[in-house]
């Protein structure tokens, strides 16, 4: 299939191949590498989050540890996308990643951050291509870090836990949320 879609059915066998440590660390790496490293452009953390909470309705995870680690990796990785883009934006807008995400997304982030400053970084955790760009460009921007890490850590004290939670209430039925992640997929490519 295209290879977006392939990315996330991969991801999604992955995690839901794992328990315990190696679960909890390959959702933090997604989570926190989607706006450290750009790739939630291609594939959002909230898959990894949403099999989080699947393999602890299953008893794979323990669901009050897997929201620590959530809530932790999404406001680690934007913090470092902040720092990313604060030291090295142009490069990483010229980078490989960079001209994957396009000048149009990248316009598109910096106008909604322009227009709602503080608040853009807690709704953009809500919107996957945002989600991934917005720490970045409040670092490129010279957001206060104070107020990047404010906005960062309540947006994450709230998507995090409410994607897991979707997860976990999807439980037994998570071959309907893979089929939903396929659709995204697809929607990506």
């Amino acid at each position: 299939g295209p290879p977006a879609v392939d990315a996330v059915n991969a991801v999604v066998d992955s995690v839901l191949s794992l328990s315990g440590l190696p679960a909890y660390v390959l959702i933090a790496l997604l989570v926190g590498g989607e706006a450290a490293a750009l790739i939630g452009i291609v594939l959002p953390g909230e898959v990894a989050l949403l099999l989080g909470g699947v393999l602890a309705s299953q008893g794979r995870v323990s669901l009050p540890v897997l929201l620590v680690v959530a809530v932790t990796a999404a406001v680690v990785g934007d913090s470092l996308g902040y720092e990313f883009g604060r030291h090295g934006g142009p490069a990483l807008q010229r980078s490989r990643a960079g001209r994957f995400v396009g000048r149009e997304r990248w316009a598109r982030g910096e106008q909604f951050l322009e227009r709602r400053g503080g608040p853009a970084v807690l709704l953009g955790r809500w919107v996957g291509v945002l989600r991934a760009l917005v720490p970045s460009l409040a670092g490129m921007g010279r957001m206060p870090y104070r107020r990047f890490l404010l906005w960062n850590a309540t947006g994450a004290l709230v998507w995090a836990p409410a994607v897991v939670l979707a997860g976990y209430t999807a439980g037994a039925q998570y071959r309907r949320v893979e089929n939903l992640l396929g659709r995204v997929g697809l929607l990506l490519a």
